[in-house]
């Protein structure tokens, strides 16, 4: 099996530096901290409700994790112009049916609450299912593959589908919010490209001081946003918790 083709992949700060090489990049496929960004950000929506229900923050955590945290990273695993980043340790026939089986589940669970208690949510759903394609596989000559779209697909239409799956309509608060997730998810994205960029750069040769400096303080960016928001979420949802 070959290894990833971005030799610095396994020394991301979100890959771990032990086990298998196979459980390594299963992990790092899941970009578990800005996935979980994108998981606060769903219950970040859901807790301004008026009324909570927790069975369906809980249900949301899960579509967003399988929909987004394993299927569209697998499918951007798969390299849609013909490069892979994780290199062949998995196949594409592997990737391919592990975003699908992830994806469907994912719409499996949602369904049912979209059918009784939010119609409105089918909105999010479409919409959502349109970017993970798009953007991951790169449709439509890339249109979609921008800091633009990412913004709006995994920082705004996530808070707004956590208001909608509790009260079924959207709020001028529940939109300020969104807004707000739009702009920490464009940080992020704008921070994580010139990363990659330096870290692919500095896989190949050494790297000189100004990119190890300028490595280091992108990488400082994406750890404080992403666990900012995943706190901002925690403490949110403590804050609303019954008792």
């Amino acid at each position: 099996m070959d290894r990833p083709q971005d030799g610095a992949r396994l020394d991301e700060w979100f890959v771990p530096g032990f086990g298998p090489l196979r459980f390594r990049i299963a992990v790092g496929l899941l970009f578990l901290p800005y996935t979980g960004m994108v998981l606060a950000f769903t219950v970040i929506g859901s807790v301004l409700a008026d009324t909570v229900h927790w069975d369906r923050v809980a249900a949301l955590v899960a579509i967003y994790f399988l929909a987004l945290g394993i299927g569209a990273h697998a499918l951007d695993a798969v390299g849609s112009r013909g490069t892979k980043p994780w290199g062949s340790v998995f196949s594409r026939r592997q990737l391919w049916l592990v975003a699908a089986s992830s994806i469907a589940l994912a719409y499996a669970i949602a369904i049912p609450y979209m059918l009784r208690d939010a119609p409105m949510l089918w909105w999010i759903a479409a919409a959502e299912g349109l970017f993970l394609l798009a953007y991951n596989l790169e449709w439509f000559r890339g249109r979609f593959h921008t800091d633009g779209w990412f913004a709006l697909a995994w920082g705004a239409l996530p808070v707004g589908a956590g208001h909608i799956l509790q009260t079924n309509r959207l709020s001028w608060a529940a939109l300020l919010v969104a807004s707000a997730a739009a702009l920490l998810a464009l940080v992020e994205i704008k921070a994580s490209r010139p990363y990659k960029l330096l870290k692919r750069a500095t896989g190949l040769e050494p790297p000189s001081a100004r990119e190890r400096i300028c490595q280091q303080q992108f990488e400082s960016i994406l750890k404080a946003v992403s666990l900012g928001v995943m706190l901002l979420g925690a403490g949110l949802a403590a804050w609303r918790w019954p008792g």
